[in-house]
């Protein structure tokens, strides 16, 4: 018997782009749970992701990503003004199980967000195993 796919939470990332190096930034950001990788791109700036899958909802791992941005240092957080790209993304794994899900982040967390020049975005992931031109495969 196969089983039901379902939809669950699988991490908060923090996406940064700067076109400094900002290994300060990462090292201040890299604290307790959360993991920051450092690439440097072919077009010269240096992207950045930052990681945080300890939670089951993604309120808590943005709670921590926002205290570890509000509590940069200053040489740290003018590496953060600086990067044209700081991203929440909030991923998913899809499924058919549940008929309903959803999580709620509020709008104290929306707030510190918006309050630290970030954007957010969500990512859904198909179920493992389907292809993308026969769902029902």
């Amino acid at each position: 018997m196969t089983e039901i796919p379902t939809v669950h939470y699988l991490n908060t990332d923090l996406d940064l782009i700067c076109d400094v190096e900002p290994r300060l930034l990462t090292e201040k950001l890299s604290v307790g749970d959360i993991y920051c990788h450092l690439t440097k791109g072919e077009d010269a700036l240096w992207y950045v992701l930052c990681e945080d899958d300890s939670d089951t909802e993604p309120e808590l791992n943005l709670v921590r990503l926002l205290d570890a941005i509000e509590s940069l240092s200053d040489p740290a957080r003018s590496l953060w003004d600086r990067c044209t790209l700081r991203e929440f993304n909030i991923g998913y794994d899809c499924g058919d199980q549940p008929w309903a899900f959803n999580q709620g982040i509020s709008n104290k967390t929306l707030s510190r967000m918006a309050a630290c020049g970030a954007s957010f975005r969500i990512t859904l992931y198909p179920a493992e195993g389907r292809h993308p031109r026969n769902p029902k495969e």
